[in-house]
């Protein structure tokens, strides 16, 4: 198993459709001025946030249960900023949506700019066949709010390509996850 390039992950992107919409260099500004960095790097990917949130909320004293997950623990937010509360999370999703190939393990660890702020970013990994928007978490760690900006980097994705095919897929086990769209709740 190795760790794949830039070059690997342009050629991906470009001739298969892995990652879309695709960013071939690394953008750190804007119109409006500097930004958390996104696209791609020297040996991985940075994704970036889309405006859409799930807040998480304890306005119904809900019990978090991943088997019964009730929608209601969380607000719906669209906006290019979102403030998460103080010792809590947020879920959204990437812009990006990705086709991981069968001899590919995808692994996404969170942006230095937003560790350093106590703002952990946490996603599992994108298994062989895979396909769909990835749903991130953010969780605030301080006793502060927290802004998350939409559209700019958030997290890293790093590819490991197989000497050999698995087999079988998270498509051939018709994985729960599997073409999800939007910000998408656990699934029992």
């Amino acid at each position: 198993m190795s760790i794949k390039s830039d070059r690997w992950i342009r050629q991906m992107a470009e001739c298969h459709g892995m990652i879309e919409p695709f960013e071939a260099g690394q953008v750190r500004a804007n119109e409006h001025g500097k930004i958390v960095s996104y696209g791609t790097s020297s040996y991985g990917y940075d994704v970036r946030c889309a405006a859409e949130f799930k807040i998480f909320t304890n306005i119904n004293s809900a019990v978090v249960d991943p088997k019964t997950f009730d929608a209601n623990s969380f607000v719906d937010f669209g906006g290019d900023v979102c403030i998460i509360p103080p010792n809590s999370f947020a879920l959204a999703r990437t812009v990006e949506y990705f086709r991981i190939p069968r001899n590919v393990l995808t692994i996404c660890l969170g942006k230095s700019t937003y560790a350093r702020c106590g703002i952990i970013v946490n996603v599992t990994p994108l298994e062989p066949e895979w396909e769909g928007h990835v749903t991130l978490e953010f969780s605030n760690t301080t006793p502060l709010p927290a802004r998350i900006y939409a559209h700019e980097g958030v997290a890293q994705m790093i590819f490991f390509e197989s000497d050999e095919v698995c087999e079988v897929s998270y498509r051939d086990r018709g994985g729960k996850y599997q073409g999800q769209q939007g910000v998408t709740l656990p699934r029992a």
